[in-house]
């Protein structure tokens, strides 16, 4: 269910400092502590008081899957923005409150119908560049604006925005299982929207490149090449792996010299990077060559990070260095697991 799973879209850049020290250990410990992943953990309080939701439906993924008459799924998510972020980056503001919605859209192996904005708003034009980046995100990816709130007599600008979709098949956060190749797809045809940690490869590239290469993911689903598979957020790619494990209750290895990373971009920074196009994947053997062959031939990124079990510890690897990030049987990241461990 989006509604928790994504309190806030976009926050000022952590730089996650290591000091001098920048061995494995430091940066384990740094990413522990990064504003992302500690976004992430504000969830598991909110899971204590809503559960688990209904049967066939549980919370905590991309976005709300509910079954339809015809076999398919009804998708539901929604965004919200820091009012610092609104603030200083109106426009940018409202083009993301598209392209994320339509992100989480397709991590879940469906396609976008329509979106709904609720903005408050200072009078007079305050709300004009909002407004146009929600314009213009929407002509990108071709999903129409249907109707929403707005309040005009507000002392700042303040935003949220809902979409729907639908799917014929699911790709979820809690269908991964023991075994398989945790594969992060993420198109680096970008650069970082400074002073932010959002790494743009959205605006200015052309919008039916980027639509096709959304439509990698259903495809995927459609074909029974992954049934699991999260859209990397504010919480960078080790934050999201670690909510896509917590959800299927695995553990994993994860190779951080094995992600795909710009050119130049230090691997502390680029760890908490929240990428404008940025998937994991969980993909069995059988399938591997397959997935990232399809990513690859559009030029998007693409490589086997990890390798998933059923310890329900996660460990970060550079060389023959092992280090624990997190250990699902002592503490909960965001409590959507399938069934809350044993503390």
């Amino acid at each position: 269910m989006n509604v928790t799973a994504n309190v806030t879209a976009i926050s000022t850049v952590d730089t996650m400092d290591t000091g001098p020290d920048d061995s494995l250990a430091a940066l384990t410990a740094s990413l522990r502590q990064s504003r992302g992943i500690a976004h992430k953990r504000d969830i598991d309080a909110v899971m204590r008081v809503l559960g688990t939701g209904i049967d066939a439906v549980p919370i905590g993924d991309d976005c709300a899957a509910i079954p339809d008459a015809d076999g398919g799924y009804l998708l539901f998510a929604i965004e919200g923005f820091i009012n610092e972020f609104v603030e200083k980056e109106p426009w940018f503001a409202g083009y993301c409150g598209v392209m994320v919605n339509v992100s989480d859209i397709y991590a879940m192996g469906g396609r976008p119908l329509a979106v709904v904005d609720a903005l408050w708003s200072r009078g007079g034009a305050a709300a004009q560049p909002i407004l146009e980046g929600l314009a213009a995100a929407s002509e990108i990816y071709q999903v129409p604006i249907v109707g929403g709130h707005s309040n005009r007599r507000n002392d700042r600008e303040q935003l949220s925005v809902a979409i729907m979709g639908r799917a014929k098949r699911l790709l979820t956060s809690f269908d991964a299982a023991p075994g398989q190749n945790l594969v992060a797809a993420i198109d680096l045809r970008g650069r970082f929207h400074e002073p932010y940690a959002y790494w743009d490869a959205s605006t200015g590239a052309p919008a039916a490149r980027l639509r096709a290469d959304l439509e990698l993911l259903p495809a995927i689903a459609e074909e029974g090449l992954s049934a699991a598979a999260k859209d990397i957020s504010m919480a960078g790619v080790i934050g999201t792996a670690l909510m896509l494990l917590e959800c299927s209750a695995l553990g994993a290895v994860i190779d951080l010299d094995a992600i795909p990373k710009p050119d130049g971009v230090p691997l502390q920074r680029w760890l908490t990077a929240f990428p404008s196009f940025g998937f994991l994947l969980s993909v069995a053997d059988e399938q591997l060559a397959q997935v990232i062959g399809r990513f690859t031939a559009r030029g998007i990124a693409c490589a086997a990070i990890g390798r998933t079990d059923d310890s329900h510890v996660v460990r970060l690897q550079r060389g023959v260095e092992l280090e624990t990030l997190w250990d699902f049987k002592q503490e909960a990241l965001i409590g959507c697991g399938p069934a809350r461990l044993p503390l």
